[in-house]
């Protein structure tokens, strides 16, 4: 494998062809901590609102500290994942109540494997990301690999092994080492990812003008649509979750917190009643049916409108007006209930 050759290859196309991106244009290391986080199960097109969104809200680790964990969430409202914002406002106090400096500027760089324990000692930042930030923030020798370099690092070495297994990440993490281009990792961990993400996609990938072609093992064998290699999928678990929204005359519901060590932990709901199957609705109520896909459950929810004169009296529930759910982080489920609901 000529290293030389794909350094350079990558470095010219991404010279060529990478997204202006506002994390591409800071050394920043909170605010690259910050996209890594964001772009974790997250489209780019999707990412890049909640981002500026976030770091205008939230525009350093000592306001993130600060905040409530309800507000971290009503900014990260929609993007699923929610144990993410969780860990990154839990992060972002541990840095604090440390008196870390590993996220203000200058940082002393001279200790590289410090500032490596310090990052990846973090709630919520394992190796990838801790890889991710040293070099993108401070240009130091730690690959970085998400979805998109691990898809281009089983092709350029025709590597059949599943790499998210334990085994598989430990194999893939040895490859991208060996990769790596040591002189600049900022630049090379960039290209790598940007590659992937526009040109070594998942299906039907330009071989034909790739400019690591010459490279690639997979190739040559003629497997690079078998790459990568999964493990195979869980079985997913269904559940039913029946939901009331109550609406009195002059607009009031009420809602609940989910405070068990479940979906969507810590944000808020419509009374919920989960059975073995949907519950019949009355005829002609208001009422609308969704399907949800999470990691290892899929969810069939219903959701209908009661209109009450009084609202129930129902233990851990809290009434408010219809018009300030806003002010309450709620899961992407219910928000494409509210929009289908209160039209």
């Amino acid at each position: 494998m000529n290293h030389s050759l794909i350094h350079n290859k990558l470095s010219q196309w991404y010279e060529q062809h990478h997204r202006i991106l506002p994390w591409r244009e800071t050394e920043d290391p909170y605010r690259i901590w910050i996209s890594e986080i964001i772009l974790q199960q997250t489209r780019v097109a999707q990412g890049l609102e909640y981002y500026m969104r976030f770091v205008e809200r939230f525009p350093d680790v000592r306001s993130l500290a600060s905040a409530s964990e309800d507000e971290v969430l009503r900014y990260w409202q929609g993007l699923g994942y929610y144990s993410r914002a969780r860990n990154l406002h839990r992060a972002a106090q541990t840095i604090v109540q440390r008196q870390s400096t590993v996220f203000d500027t200058p940082v002393d760089i001279s200790d590289q494997a410090s500032i490596f324990q310090e990052l990846i000692s973090l709630p919520g930042i394992g190796e990838y990301t801790a890889g991710a930030i040293a070099s993108f923030a401070f240009n130091l020798p730690y690959p970085a690999l998400d979805g998109n370099v691990y898809r281009v690092l089983a092709r350029l070495y025709d590597c059949e092994i599943a790499f998210d297994t334990s085994a598989g990440k430990k194999h893939f993490h040895q490859l991208a080492n060996q990769l790596l281009d040591q002189s600049n990792p900022r630049l090379f961990n960039s290209a790598i990812m940007e590659f992937g993400a526009l040109h070594c996609t998942p299906t039907s990938p330009d071989c034909a003008h790739c400019p690591i072609q010459e490279c690639c093992l997979a190739y040559a064998h003629h497997t690079v649509e078998l790459l990568p290699v999964r493990k195979p999928r869980t079985a997913l678990r269904d559940r039913y979750l029946n939901y009331t929204i109550y609406c009195t005359p002059d607009m009031r519901t009420l809602i609940q917190q989910r405070t068990e060590k479940d979906i969507w932990q810590h944000l808020y709901e419509f009374p919920l009643q989960e059975t073995e199957a949907l519950l019949p609705v009355a005829a002609g109520v208001a009422q609308v049916d969704l399907k949800h896909i999470l990691s290892h459950q899929r969810i069939h929810a219903r959701f209908h409108i009661r209109k009450v004169e009084q609202l129930p009296q129902i233990p851990n529930t809290i009434a408010i007006p219809l018009s300030s759910l806003d002010d309450y982080a709620l899961s992407r489920l219910t928000l494409r209930a509210l929009d289908m609901l209160l039209v």
